[in-house]
C-alpha cells in the first residue's frame, strides 16, 4: 500500500508522491516565542516529529524545516512590560521551547531558522510582489492586494465576498481592501526595526514563512504542516504571497493537526483551561504525554483531561510491564533446542509478532494513523501476556516468539518516539511520581515485598497477608503475577 495523506488543499486523501523521487521537503510552522509552550504546541510538534521519523523510516531523505517567529507584536509587548530588549524575550523562550521539545523526545529538524535572521530574504520577496503588481506601499507599510490573486481562500474554502462582509479597516491602517494583509510594517516608537526600501520597519507575520521555506526548500516543496488554527489566515496568506511572487505552486500537500480540547471544551486562556507543557510534565511523565497525543488520529480533536492522561499512563505502563516480563522470561528460559513445541498461545504470539511491522506500515500509510498503529501494538502485548502466563510456570516460555515480539514493538517505538526507556527505569519514574505525598518510602515498600515473598516461599501465608494488609493501609496495592510482585498506588 502506498502512503496516502489527507491534503487540506484538495479536501481529499491522496497518494503521496514527492516532487523529487526519494526526497521529501517539509516545512512546519513553529512557535512565536513570547511565552511558555502549551499542550497544543506539544501536539503539533509531536505529530510532525512522528511524520518526520516515519518518512525517513520509509526510505525518504527528508529536509525538515521548523521556524522560530522571534519578532512579533506579542514579543514586543512583553519586552516593553518587562523593560528589556525584544530579543531578550525571544531568546529566553526559544531556550524554553527547546527544553520542552527535548523533554518530549523530539528529534531536531534539519533547519530551525529565525525570522530576524532572514529579513533580507523577506524584503526581496516583497519587492518582487510590488514589481509584479500584487502588493503596494502606503506610507511606510506594504500590503498584499488580495483582489489581485483570484485563487485566494482556496485552502480554507471561503469566499472573498463572505470574508469582506465581516472585515473592516482599523484606524491607522492604509489598506485598499479590508482583507489585504501586511507584508511590511512601518516602525513605531519603542519597536525594533530594520531598514528597507519603504523606510524603517519590520516584517508582517506571514511573509517570514514564505521567505524561509523558499530559502531552504525551494519555490515549490512537498509538505507544509501546522495546526488547524493556522489554515486561515496564516497559511492562506502564505500561499497567496508565495505563488504571486514566484508564479509557481507553493506547497503540494497541506497537513493540519486537530485541536486539543480541555475536558471537552476548546482550550483557551480566556476560559482559564490553559495548560503549559511544563505544568503537565510536573504531573505526568513526558513519555505518557507523548503516548496520549499519539493515541488519537492527528487530524481529530483530542480531549485533554486528568482521566484521559491516567488512562494513557496505565496503557503505557501495561506495555512496559509486558516488556519487563519478556526480559525476565528471556533471562531464565532454556535455549531454543531445549524448549518444547509451541503451544497455541505461543503460535499466536509468533504470528502477531511476524505481522506487526506490516500492520504498522498499513496504519501509518493511511494518513499516519498512530491510533491504529498503537492498537496493533496492544494486540501483540495481549498475546505476549498470554504466552508468559502459560509458559512461566514450567519455565518454557517461547524464547523466539517473545524475543521477536519485543524486537518488533521496539522498532515501532523508534518511529513513534516511545518505549525509549528500560522497563525498570520507566516503572521507577512512575513510582517516584506516584509516591510523592505517601507516608511510606519506596525503599520500605520494596523491603516489605521482599519479606512477603520470603514468607510465601516458606508457606507462611499469615505473615504474607499481614504484609499485604499493612501496605494496603498505606494505599499500596500489590499485583502478583508469574513474573513476580509489582505494586501501585491505590
Amino acid at each position: 500500500m502506498a502512503l496516502r495523506v489527507y491534503n487540506t488543499l484538495t479536501g481529499t486523501k491522496e497518494e503521496f508522491v514527492p516532487l523529487e523521487p526519494g526526497k521529501v521537503r517539509m516545512y512546519v510552522c513553529g512557535v512565536t516565542v513570547y511565552d511558555h509552550c502549551h499542550i497544543g504546541h506539544a501536539r503539533a510538534n509531536v505529530v510532525f516529529d512522528v511524520i518526520y521519523r516515519y518518512l525517513r523510516r520509509s526510505g525518504f531523505e527528508v529536509t525538515y524545516v521548523r521556524n522560530y517567529t522571534d519578532v512579533d507584536d506579542k514579543i514586543i509587548n512583553r519586552a516593553n512590560r518587562e523593560g528589556v530588549p525584544f530579543n531578550a524575550v525571544s531568546e529566553r523562550f526559544i531556550a524554553e521551547f527547546d527544553k520542552d521539545m527535548a523533554a518530549l523526545g523530539l528529534e531536531l529538524p534539519t533547519h530551525q531558522p529565525k525570522a530576524t535572521e532572514h529579513i533580507a530574504e523577506m524584503i526581496e520577496v516583497i519587492e518582487r510582489l510590488i514589481d509584479r503588481g500584487y502588493a503596494y506601499a502606503a506610507d511606510g507599510d506594504v500590503y498584499f492586494c488580495v483582489e489581485k490573486f483570484p485563487p485566494y481562500l482556496r485552502l480554507s474554502k471561503r469566499s472573498l465576498e463572505e470574508m469582506q462582509a465581516g472585515a473592516r479597516i482599523e484606524v491607522g491602517e492604509k489598506k485598499r481592501h479590508p482583507m489585504d494583509f501586511a507584508l511590511w510594517k512601518g516602525s513605531k516608537p519603542g519597536e525594533p526595526y530594520w531598514e528597507s526600501p519603504w523606510g524603517a520597519g519590520r516584517p508582517g507575520w506571514h511573509i517570514e514563512c514564505s521567505a524561509m521555506s523558499m530559502k531552504y526548500l525551494g519555490e515549490t516543496f512537498d509538505i507544509h504542516g501546522g495546526g488547524k488554527d493556522l489554515i486561515f489566515p496564516h497559511h492562506e496568506n502564505e500561499i497567496a504571497q508565495s505563488e504571486a511572487a514566484n508564479g509557481k505552486p507553493f506547497a503540494r500537500y497541506w497537513l493540519h493537526n486537530g485541536f486539543v480540547n480541555i475536558n471537552a471544551e476548546k482550550m483557551s486562556k480566556s476560559l482559564g483551561n490553559f495548560f503549559t507543557i511544563k505544568e503537565v510534565l510536573e504531573k505526568y511523565d513526558a513519555e505518557v504525554l507523548r503516548f496520549f497525543l499519539l493515541s488519537a488520529h492527528y487530524r481529530s480533536p483530542i480531549d485533554f483531561s486528568d482521566q484521559n492522561l491516567k488512562e494513557a499512563e496505565a496503557g503505557l505502563e501495561r506495555i512496559y510491564k509486558t516488556l519487563g516480563g519478556i526480559d525476565a522470561a528471556l533471562a531464565g528460559v532454556p535455549s531454543v533446542a531445549q524448549a518444547p513445541a509451541l503451544a497455541e498461545s505461543e503460535r499466536e504470539l509468533a504470528e502477531k509478532a511476524a505481522q506487526l511491522q506490516a500492520r504498522f506500515r498499513e496504519a501509518m500509510d493511511d494518513d499516519f494513523n498512530t491510533a491504529q498503529a498503537l492498537g496493533y501494538v496492544f494486540d501483540v502485548v495481549r498475546a505476549a501476556n498470554k504466552a508468559l502466563a502459560e509458559g512461566a510456570p514450567s519455565g518454557a516460555a517461547p524464547r523466539e516468539a517473545l524475543a521477536a515480539a519485543r524486537r518488533e514493538v521496539m522498532e515501532i517505538g523508534k518511529v513513534l518516539g516511545i518505549f525509549t526507556s528500560a522497563p525498570g527505569e520507566f516503572t521507577a519514574r512512575l513510582k517516584g511520581r506516584k509516591t510523592v505525598g505517601l507516608d511510606i518510602a519506596v525503599e520500605e515498600i520494596e523491603r516489605l515485598i521482599a519479606e512477603r515473598q520470603a514468607a510465601r516461599a516458606a508457606k507462611d501465608f499469615k505473615r504474607s497477608d499481614e504484609i499485604r494488609d499493612r501496605l494496603l493501609a498505606h494505599n499500596i496495592v500489590l499485583l502478583d503475577s508469574p513474573q513476580g510482585t509489582a505494586w501501585k498506588v491505590k
